[in-house]
Parts: C-alpha cells; sequence; structure tokens
C-alpha cells in the first residue's frame, strides 16, 4: 500500500538537472519537485505575502508564476522563453494552503513547446492552462 502523503524530495538549486530560470526566487515562484523528459513538478507554498485581501485570498498572480516556472522546468533549456499562455483559475487559494502545478509537454514542433499545467490544492483543482514556450538561439535580451 503505497504512502499518499509522501512529498518527493525538492530539486535543489545546484542539481544538475535543473537548467533553466537558475536565479528565480523559489519561495514565490515555487520549488522543483519533479523534473522528468518534459515534464515538471512544482510546490508552491502560499504565504502572507501573496495575500490580495485581509480575508487571505492569494493574488493569482503567484499561481501563475508558479505555473510558468512549471511549464519551463519542463522545457528545461537556459534559452526557454514564455511566448503565450491560454489559463483559467479554477477554484480561489487561501493563504497557508499548498499548490501542487504539474506540467506535462503535449507537443513538440522544432523549437515550440505546448505544455499543459495543472495546479492542485489536495484533491482540487485550482489552476490550468496550456503554455507556449520556445527555445531561443541565444538569451532573450541579447536578440
Amino acid at each position: 500500500m503505497s504512502d499518499d502523503t509522501t512529498q518527493p524530495e525538492p530539486v535543489l538549486a545546484e542539481d544538475p538537472q535543473v537548467g533553466t530560470h537558475l536565479g528565480i526566487d523559489r519561495s514565490l515562484c515555487g520549488q522543483p519537485v519533479a523534473l522528468g523528459a518534459g515534464t515538471a513538478t512544482v510546490r508552491l507554498e502560499t504565504t502572507d505575502v501573496m495575500a490580495a485581501d485581509d480575508r487571505g485570498l492569494v493574488h493569482g498572480g503567484f499561481v501563475f508564476g508558479a505555473a510558468d516556472y512549471a511549464a519551463m522546468l519542463a522545457v528545461n533549456d537556459e534559452k526557454v522563453v514564455l511566448g503565450s499562455a491560454d489559463t483559467r483559475f479554477t477554484a480561489p487559494v487561501r493563504v497557508g494552503q499548498v499548490v501542487i502545478l504539474v506540467a506535462e509537454r503535449k507537443r513538440l514542433r522544432g523549437r515550440k513547446h505546448e505544455i499543459f499545467v495543472s495546479g492542485m490544492v489536495g484533491e482540487r483543482q485550482v489552476f490550468k492552462g496550456t503554455f507556449v514556450a520556445h527555445v531561443l538561439d541565444q538569451h532573450v535580451l541579447d536578440t
């Protein structure tokens, strides 16, 4: 019988598996917990600094940022950039909740990646979306 409460060990910043967004603030964008070929999982622990109001509603930008980070990790190339996103917030997130964002590449055409990301708080989906990412020849700031 498996223990569903067991969390995977976090991927460390210096882990050679992580090939993108090395300078990101993981306290705001989530902690990578799993990486694979075309897949990534990020764990976002929501905190008071993410609150949009005095009732503890987490601003959607933090959930979106963690979803974007998961999508970029699914590509995992140092020159990956976000091209577009079609997303939906399906339920509110409250301060103190943990959002697990799972990214899975659905299509690869040359350097264009289409990645689906789902965000869950426990058994409840709070976010879903498709991200389009591109791998460039050089850093985006050098273009």
